[in-house]
């Protein structure tokens, strides 16, 4: 597979400074690219490469073209010229249209239109499969679930009973979408289970990583919105909402009932206490807590930086005392504060 470079500035959009008859066929780093690929520039760090590169051609600035001696792509956000190129020249294998032998599918499935069906998927009653949608290898399918049109499951992905899945969507493997929502009541010592009565509804162009698991709702739906990112080993329990273009990091968790706004960024091991509310376009640093609603957009973090161990262990001694410091300092305050301008020099 390959492209001439006046293709991919079409493709692009971009402004072409070069010859459009080059050929390109491969992806590389910029110090490392040979003849035939292509790289890019995004941070300025790595300028100094630039001029030594191999490439056959580079995305950059307009600001980094004095630089460049190769041929080279112009536009504004190279690394969004770096992802569509990486999409012409993906190299994923592309599914057979076909249902495998080994897969079981109920009678009353509805299957559209070239749609793929891996080895030993199972598909139970009453569920849709949209036109071009592919399910991987030892994927499950629950009654009645909805799969949309051209999305993917890789392998090994569970959807649970009565779960949506909308259009353009990947699954990768190991993902489980509408398990039980971690629901008991508590009888004395004895735990009674609440059968969560609702399902988990997503939205079109949503992308959700490898063993993540979202929980259906228990009398609400769990609601994923359109274009949502989730990264792997996350966990979204049962009634959360994840607004339009919000992106989450891998490990991040979320408790139940929680909100989280559109256009949100959620930070690597974060962690969501439940019943709160995140407003629009909130940014989340990795490790952090997030205990009580934001109704404020901006930047958040908690996450304690890293240190050596002799200073860490001298700084956890000194936690316990924190709270009689405090103490003190405020009874220090009250006293400063009742004193008169000549006291206090």
């Amino acid at each position: 597979m390959s492209y001439t470079l006046g293709e991919i500035a079409e493709r692009l959009k971009a402004e072409l400074h070069g010859d459009p008859d080059i050929r390109i066929s491969r992806i590389a780093n910029l110090a490392s690219a040979g003849e035939g690929e292509i790289s890019f520039l995004n941070d300025a760090k790595y300028r100094k490469d630039l001029s030594t590169t191999g490439a056959s051609a580079v995305i950059i600035r307009a600001s980094d073209l004095e630089h460049c001696k190769t041929a080279a792509l112009v536009m504004n956000d190279p690394y969004v010229g770096f992802a569509l190129v990486a999409q012409m020249l993906d190299t994923t294998p592309k599914q057979k249209n076909e249902v495998h032998p080994s897969a079981v599918v109920a009678d009353d499935v509805k299957i559209g239109s070239n749609v793929s069906i891996g080895a030993n998927a199972v598909i139970d009653s009453g569920a849709e499969i949209g036109d071009d949608a592919v399910i991987g290898p030892n994927c499950y399918i629950g009654c009645n679930a909805v799969i949309g049109a051209r999305t993917r499951l890789w392998s090994n992905c569970s959807v649970y009973h009565n779960v949506r899945i909308g259009t353009d969507c990947l699954l990768q493997s190991g993902a489980v979408i509408g398990s039980d929502g971690f629901g008991y009541a508590n009888d004395r010592g004895r735990w009674v289970k609440i059968p969560q009565l609702g399902s988990v509804v997503i939205g079109n162009h949503v992308e959700i990583g490898a063993n993540t698991c979202i929980d259906r709702g228990a009398i609400d739906n769990t609601v994923i919105e359109d274009n949502v990112i989730i990264d792997n080993l996350c966990q979204i329990a049962h009634n959360v909402k994840i607004g339009t273009g919000s992106a989450m990091a891998g490990t991040a968790v979320v408790a139940g009932s929680t909100t989280i706004g559109r256009y949100c960024i959620i930070g690597g091991r974060s962690v969501f206490n439940g019943h709160i509310n995140i407003c629009d376009g909130t940014t989340i640093a990795g490790a952090t807590s997030v205990m009580r609603s934001i109704t404020k957009p901006g930047t958040y973090s908690s996450g304690v930086p890293e240190m050596t161990e002799k200073k860490w262990r001298k700084v956890m001694a000194c936690l316990p005392m924190l709270d009689e410091v405090c103490k003190t300092v405020r009874k220090a305050q009250k006293i400063v504060d009742t004193m008169t301008d000549s006291e206090k020099e």
